[in-house]
């Protein structure tokens, strides 16, 4: 391996399902669950979390499909705690972006 996007495409397919994944649990008429499902896909990041995870399962020969699933729960509980971080502490900006925190509010 030669850098972090090696790593990335190895699991490449996994990351286009587990999107697929949130995109298909996160529909909903509610606005603002369908821009946190958009924030989560469109917002970059190395989505560490669940890259770990679909590495474990490739790494141990996991079969199934629900380790998709996992990384979307990952990925959603960590998103949760960046909206409570931003609500606690009242923040504007997050990594040079609008927290969105006063649609929130």
């Amino acid at each position: 391996m030669q850098n972090f996007e090696d790593i990335q495409n190895l699991v490449q397919d996994d990351i286009a399902k587990t999107d697929q994944v949130l995109i298909d649990h996160l529909s909903s008429d509610v606005v603002l669950i369908n821009q946190m499902s958009d924030y989560i896909i469109g917002a970059g990041g190395k989505r560490l979390r669940p890259l770990l995870l679909l590495l474990c399962a490739r790494a141990t020969n996991y079969q199934g499909e629900h380790h998709h699933l996992m990384a979307v729960v990952i990925e959603l509980i960590h998103t949760a705690t960046l909206l409570h971080d931003d609500i606690v502490d009242e923040s504007n900006i997050r990594r040079g972006k609008d927290t969105d925190r006063k649609s929130v509010v």
